[in-house]
């Protein structure tokens, strides 16, 4: 029998992620994954490795490359790549890659909905155009002379164009996030625990600041935030006391980050001008979850989606069969995508 690929696949994701992603790889491979290695077992490890799988961040130095004397390839998941010594792998001759997640796109585009939605107050206006009510005036036939703009006398249309957008948690779908927001002329404000090279900051257009000036300073607030133990319920009264009369929030972090009471009560006192959230506390909602009372109230500007940002089927061995493919593409004497080096 052929001998296998062996490949050291390096993740920061939990468990269920590992097996999922174990159970979507190609039969020529021998996988030994771990969660977050630190550089000795790193360089202990890579020696032997044809193929080196690296899941969305951590470094990978010319300490670890030499180590790699059989590496054929370098393989990130994701667009962070800016902790991967890219000289040392072109003196090594060995291939770097990227790709591109899928779900982390998604997710950072059902942030731009959720924004653009609240800005332009979305579930009010076609509340209120389905109802065809009497506005006042006929109904006339349209053409270059007559139409009725504004026809049912809305008020507080916002936008996107020229925002501050401050993004807690910025991790793969923060970046996306980012990059999706310059056409929109944004200033990006983002806090995380270690600051971003000044590089790349510069690279992706961000402004690092205490999570206090996010909150204060940001017009969008867009929260990424993973639920780590300390992180559990931190989005609380507190926190949305900080933000700007009038300003809006919208959550596609993890479960359980938010206190989606607190939120409510802003909402409802109107410190904030909207909300929006795809991931909650309980899940799925319970029907006497506060917070479909206050949805039903289209007014109040709230938008509750029913965590699906990250499409249909977000942990799914399909959508991790993707994660070998420049190596399957290597094995079978294919092009690489997203190459680097």
């Amino acid at each position: 029998m052929e001998d296998k690929h062996r490949t050291l696949f390096i993740t920061q994701r939990g468990d269920l992620h590992q097996r999922v992603a174990l159970d979507a790889a190609p039969p020529e491979l021998d996988i030994t994954m771990r969660r977050t290695a630190d550089k000795d077992e790193f360089v202990a490890l890579v020696p032997e490795m044809e193929f080196l799988i690296s899941e969305r961040t951590g470094v990978i130095d010319a300490d670890i490359i030499a180590a790699g004397r059989k590496l054929r390839l370098i393989q990130r998941l994701g667009v962070r790549t800016w902790d991967i010594d890219i000289e040392a792998a072109r003196r090594a001759a060995i291939p770097v890659c990227y790709l591109p997640v899928r779900t982390c796109q998604m997710v950072a585009e059902h942030m731009v909905l959720q924004m653009l939605g609240l800005a332009r107050r979305v579930r009010e206006l076609l509340r209120i155009t389905a109802e065809a009510g009497d506005w006042g005036v006929p109904p006339q036939r349209c053409d270059e002379n007559h139409f009725a703009f504004n026809w049912s006398n809305r008020e507080a249309i916002d936008s996107l164009l020229g925002a501050t957008i401050g993004i807690l948690g910025f991790g793969e779908i923060g970046t996306e996030l980012a990059g999706r927001l310059k056409g929109f002329g944004c200033t990006v404000l983002y806090n995380k625990r270690r600051p971003l090279p000044p590089d790349v900051e510069a690279q992706l257009g961000l402004i690092h600041v205490s999570r206090e000036a996010l909150a204060r300073r940001s017009d969008f607030v867009c929260c990424l935030l993973p639920n780590l133990p300390e992180l559990n319920q931190s989005i609380d009264a507190a926190f949305f006391a900080e933000m700007r009369q009038g300003s809006f929030f919208a959550h596609c972090g993890a479960p359980g980050v938010v206190n989606e009471s607190a939120l409510i009560e802003a909402l409802r006192e109107g410190h904030l001008a909207g909300g929006a959230l795809d991931c909650y506390t309980y899940e799925p909602l319970r029907p006497d979850d506060q917070m479909l009372d206050l949805a039903r109230d289209t007014s109040q500007n709230l938008i509750l989606t029913p965590h699906v940002a990250a499409g249909t089927v977000a942990v799914s061995r399909d959508e991790r069969a993707g994660d070998f493919s420049n190596i399957v593409a290597m094995l079978n004497g294919g092009a690489l995508r997203h190459r680097l080096v």
